[in-house]
């Protein structure tokens, strides 16, 4: 017992010397600890998701431009971003100019992320051809993503940014995408143009986000799909509608330059329908459900006490949706209704929210469609257009995407999101190229967006939506509009071409004085 107490108390008992190591070991990790938390605490967080994006203070989506595969945290890209990077790196430096495509890449919303995929993978299709299949003209075309995010929010980091890389090393030289008609795309074009960026965009298609006589708000803006304006139109002279036994149904909520255009534009063409508008308010983020599906159930009652056989719907898809699924539970189901609307129509196809069961109620939905795989192509028992068009142009674009798809999966195309996508490439290379000085090998960025008013007659663009003809405010002339059906699968089946004109463009597709 003796023995073992002595032996314990020895080993509690420390020398001097001990102790002084003691407390010098416990000082260094105390104070390690304490500058590693300090440092923790002083050094900013690392927001960084890949070179040229990050998370902006208080967000979780990646903003920013990047060309080196990175996807931005949406799985669904991937695949076409790693394709673009390897494209990207086989250029030679010195030889190529930046072309960047602005969508909110990082949309939680099912419809917009598969319109964004789809023109991500037409837009790297043209990129291709002009790098691998135009004869070695120059200069080549680094193609970048740049992401405003959910709702366009982050539309100002990312445009800053854009600027910024037309007068660095990165030479960028123009601008697609802008595909929605929203006051955040507005703003946008606006500060790309004043700093004397090109633009060409895809799917804006409000009559406010153009230039016109006596007005050019966006020098430089190019746009390659029909206005709303000539939208309704083409729809006009399609339909022949009667406007006695027509209705507009319309959103009331001020601010979305798509639906305030087309509410313009259907308007004027229903200007002797005997009835008012019928209106609903959808939520300040259009795709969100909100409450109108209340409305539309009561808005349908109301349309079964009149004579109306068409309905022109002036709003955005999520709410379109909810009108039609109303439409097929109507209590006049005897009665025969067709539904005609914009392009917001083509996100219809992809809504798994849709009643498939609506469209076998004797109702017919209809819109004015971009672009269609079938309007080119030709067809048993169709004739195709002699003139606005061609069936090689679209052959050429069928097999660029073909040989663009990523581990040879096949693009959707049905929707035209990849068509006028890869037309809109096709127009911004083409203004790149001709605004390119003899012996130089790259264009200033103020040259690009100059070109607009020369792309017309000879020198059109040959796109696969149809020929590109601009007028000279940048907007196309007479442009071809596919009408598309949504047909009781939920496919959308083309039904016919129709003209902004009522009829195609002459050979040399001249626009006519204006103003």
């Amino acid at each position: 017992m003796p023995d073992r107490f002595d032996a314990r108390l020895r080993r509690r008992v420390r020398t001097p010397r001990q102790k002084l190591v003691a407390s010098v070991v416990t000082a260094a990790v105390v104070l390690g600890l304490g500058g590693y938390g300090f440092a923790r605490l002083t050094q900013p967080e690392n927001r960084s998701c890949a070179p040229g994006v990050a998370r902006p203070a208080g967000s979780e989506e990646c903003i920013g431009v990047n060309g080196t595969g990175h996807d931005f945290g949406a799985g669904d890209l991937r695949a076409v971003a790693e394709t673009i990077r390897d494209e990207n790196a086989g250029l030679k430096a010195g030889e190529y100019v930046t072309v960047a495509v602005l969508l909110p890449l990082t949309s939680t919303d099912s419809g917009m992320r598969a319109k964004v995929l789809h023109e991500v993978q037409g837009a790297y299709a043209y990129q291709r051809r002009a790098n691998q299949e135009s004869n070695g003209q120059r200069p080549t075309i680094r193609l970048v993503l740049a992401n405003t995010g959910q709702g366009n929010a982050h539309w100002r980091t990312t445009v800053d940014q854009l600027v910024a890389m037309a007068d660095g090393p990165d030479r960028l030289r123009a601008v697609s995408g802008i595909a929605t008609s929203s006051t955040e795309m507005r703003e946008a074009v606006t500060a790309l143009t004043r700093a004397r960026v090109a633009v060409v965009g895809t799917t804006i298609t409000a009559d406010d986000i153009a230039n016109g006589p006596g007005r050019k708000p966006y020098p430089g803006l190019a746009r390659v799909s029909p206005t709303n304006s000539d939208e309704a139109k083409a729809l006009a002279h399609f339909g022949r509608v009667d406007a006695a036994k027509a209705l507009l149904v319309q959103d009331t909520r001020s601010g979305d330059h798509y639906v305030d255009t087309l509410k313009a534009a259907f308007a004027a063409s229903l200007a002797k329908a005997p009835l008012e508008p019928q209106e609903f308010t959808s939520a300040a983020d259009s795709t969100q459900e909100g409450t109108t599906a209340n409305t539309f159930r009561n808005i349908t009652h109301l349309i079964c006490d009149t004579r109306t056989e068409t309905v022109f719907f002036a709003g955005r898809h999520t709410q379109l949706r909810q009108f039609i699924n109303a439409l097929g539970d109507r209590g006049c189901v005897d009665r025969a209704f067709t539904v005609l609307t914009g392009d917001e129509g083509s996100y219809l196809g992809a809504d798994k929210k849709l009643d498939r069961n609506a469209l076998r109620s004797r109702l017919t939905v209809r819109y004015a469609s971009l672009a269609h795989p079938d309007a080119w192509k030709p067809a048993p028992g169709r004739t195709l257009p002699r003139t606005g068009g061609s069936a090689q142009a679209y052959a050429d674009f069928a097999e660029d995407i073909a040989k663009a798809a990523p581990k040879n999966e096949p693009v959707a195309l049905a929707d035209g999101q990849a068509i006028i996508a890869y037309d809109a490439m096709a127009t911004a290379v083409h203004a790149i190229r001709q605004a390119t000085p003899e012996g130089s090998a790259y264009p200033s960025k103020e040259d690009v967006g100059t070109q607009w008013p020369q792309v017309k007659g000879s020198l059109r663009v040959q796109g696969a939506s149809g020929w590109i003809c601009l007028d000279n405010y940048g907007n196309p002339y007479n442009k071809a509009v596919p009408i598309v059906e949504l047909a009781q699968d939920g496919t959308q089946r083309f039904v016919q071409m129709a003209w902004p004109e009522g009829n195609p463009p002459t050979d040399t597709c001249l626009p006519p004085k204006k103003g």
